[in-house]
C-alpha cells in the first residue's frame, strides 16, 4: 500500500484528501505545515509521494520542496495552490516537483496525477536496480593492486565523454572494462553497442558500421541501420579495432571527427552522438610502424588509455576468481558449491594462463561439470596444470619440503572442516592451541565460514 503525505494548512482539505485517498487504497499521513511534514518523514520514514501546498504559514511550499529534493531526491512531490499561475507552475517544476495542481482540486486529476507519479517513481527505482544488477554482472573481480588501480581509473574516466582505448591480451576482460565504463557514465541509460571488428568480413564491415540503403549492393533488399546509428546517445565499443582495413579506418576517423555519416549507397548525412571505446590485443604503435594502422586514428582514440593486466601478472586474484566462477557454475547447475583443495589452488596459481581470465573461467565450468565429488583436487586438473612448474620440487631441501607439505596438509584439513579450528585439531590429533600456533607460523589466513 502506497503512503502519501498530505501537507496543507487547511484542515478541511487534509481531511477531504485523506478520506478520498483512503477509499482508493492509499495510506495517508497529514501535516499542517512544512516543518511538521519534515518531522513526520524523520519519525515515520519516507512516504511514497507528497502532496504539498504552496501557500502555508512559516516556510512556504517551494522552500520545503527544495529541502525535500535535496534530502530525498527520488521522492515524487506534487504541488497544490489556490493562486496558481503559469510562472508558479514553471518555478516549482524547475525545483523538481513532479506536477502542479490548481485549487479547487479536481479529484479525478489528483488521482490521475498521483497514479502517474507513482508509476514514474517505480520505473525509476526499477531502472536503478537494473543498473545496479548490470554493474554487479560486469564487476571486475579481484583485490590485487593492478585491479584496484584499474577500478580507480574507471571511476575517474567513466563520467566524462572522453574516448577510450583499451589494450590487453585476449581473454583479459577488455569488454568487461568497456561495459563498466558505460554503466558508470552519464550515457548509462543509452545503448551499448558492441562491434567485433575481427568477426565481420571486410566487404560487409562498412554496412555493419554505417548501415546501407535499399539496393546499395547485391543482396541489399532493404534499408539497414548501422551500429553507429544504433549507438546514438550511448556508447559504441569497437573491439579488435586493429583488424579494420586502412580504408575503413579512414571512414571511422571521419565520423569521429565530424560526428555524421552517410549510409552505404546513400547521400543523406546523419548526425550521430556516440562515445567511442575501442579495444585491441595488438601493439598499435608497432602496427603504425608497419603501416597497418592509421597514426591519426590512434591519437584520436587514445584520449584515455587503459591497459588490462594479464592474469599471470596478478596471481593473487586467481583464488578469488576460481571460487567465484565455481560458485556461479554450481548455482547454475543447482548443486552445492564445490570446494577447491589447497593443493589444487596452488597449482592454479602457478599456471601462466595464456588465455587469461577466459581460460580460467572455462576451466572452472568444466571442473564443476566433470568432477563428481564435492571438492576439486589436483587429480581433476588438466595435465598442463598438474605437471606445471609448482609440481617441480627438485630444488627443495628436506626441511622446505616438510614445511610445504605441513602447510598444504593443514589448509586442506581446515577446508574439509569448514575452517573450524577446534574440529580440525581434534581430527588431526593436535591440541587446539598447538594448531593455532602452527596456523600462525605458516601464515595461513583463516577463512570466515
Amino acid at each position: 500500500m502506497s503512503r502519501i503525505l498530505i501537507v496543507d494548512d487547511e484542515d478541511g482539505i487534509r481531511r477531504s484528501l485523506a478520506g478520498i485517498l483512503s477509499d482508493e487504497g492509499f495510506d495517508t499521513t497529514p501535516a499542517r505545515d512544512g516543518e511538521e511534514a519534515l518531522e513526520s518523514i524523520e519519525a515515520d520514514g519516507v512516504p511514497d509521494l507528497v502532496l504539498l501546498d504552496i501557500a502555508m504559514p512559516g516556510r512556504d511550499g517551494v522552500e520545503i520542496l527544495v529541502e525535500l529534493r535535496e534530502r530525498w531526491p527520488d521522492l515524487p512531490v506534487v504541488m497544490m495552490s489556490g493562486h496558481g499561475t503559469v510562472e508558479t507552475a514553471v518555478r516549482t517544476t524547475r525545483h523538481g516537483a513532479y506536477d502542479f495542481i490548481e485549487k479547487p482540486l479536481s479529484i479525478d486529476k489528483v488521482l490521475l496525477t498521483i497514479g502517474h507519479a507513482l508509476d514514474q517513481a517505480r520505473l525509476a527505482r526499477e531502472n536503478r536496480e537494473l543498473r545496479a544488477q548490470t554493474l554487479r554482472a560486469h564487476e571486475i573481480i579481484g583485490d590485487s593492486p593492478e585491479v584496484a588501480e584499474l577500478v580507480k581509473q574507471i571511476e575517474v574516466a567513466a563520467p566524462s565523454n572522453g574516448w577510450v582505448l583499451i589494450t590487453g591480451e585476449n581473454g583479459t576482460g577488455k569488454e568487461l572494462v568497456a561495459r563498466q565504463i558505460h554503466a558508470r557514465s552519464k550515457r548509462a541509460d543509452g545503448p551499448f553497442v558492441e562491434v567485433n571488428c575481427a568477426a565481420i568480413p571486410e566487404e560487409l564491415i562498412e554496412s555493419e558500421l554505417f548501415g546501407h540503403e535499399k539496393g546499395a549492393f547485391t543482396g541489399a533488399v532493404a534499408q539497414k541501420i548501422g551500429k553507429f546509428e544504433l549507438a546514438h546517445g550511448g556508447t559504441i565499443f569497437l573491439d579488435e579495432i586493429a583488424d579494420m582495413s586502412l580504408m575503413t579506418q579512414a571512414k571511422v576517423l571521419r565520423i569521429l571527427q565530424e560526428q555524421n555519416f552517410a549510409r552505404v549507397g546513400g547521400t543523406e548525412m546523419h548526425d550521430v552522438d556516440v562515445r567511442v571505446i575501442a579495444a585491441t590485443n595488438k601493439d598499435l604503435e608497432e602496427e603504425i610502424a608497419e603501416e597497418r594502422f592509421r597514426e591519426d586514428l590512434y591519437y584520436r582514440l587514445n584520449v584515455i588509455p587503459f591497459r588490462v593486466p594479464a592474469l599471470r601478472e596478478r596471481p593473487g586474484d586467481i583464488p578469488i576468481l576460481a571460487r567465484e566462477f565455481t560458485r556461479e557454475f554450481c548455482a547454475e547447475a543447482g548443486m552445492k558449491e564445490k570446494k577447491i583443495t589447497a593443493r589444487a589452488m596452488r597449482l592454479l596459481q602457478s599456471h601462466t594462463w595464456p588465455g587469461n581470465v577466459r581460460e580460467l573461467r572455462n576451466l572452472m565450468e568444466r571442473l564443476v561439470i566433470m568432477t563428481p565429488r564435492g571438492s576439486i583436487d589436483v587429480k581433476d586438473l588438466p595435465d598442463v596444470i598438474r605437471n606445471g612448474p609448482s609440481a617441480e620440487r627438485d630444488d627443495l631441501n628436506l626441511d622446505e619440503a616438510r614445511r610445504n607439505f605441513e602447510r598444504e596438509f593443514l589448509i586442506e584439513r581446515l577446508t574439509e572442516h569448514g575452517w573450524n579450528i577446534s574440529r580440525t585439531a581434534e581430527a588431526i590429533g593436535l591440541a587446539r592451541e598447538s594448531l593455532s600456533r602452527k596456523i600462525k607460523a605458516h601464515g595461513i589466513e583463516v577463512e570466515k565460514s
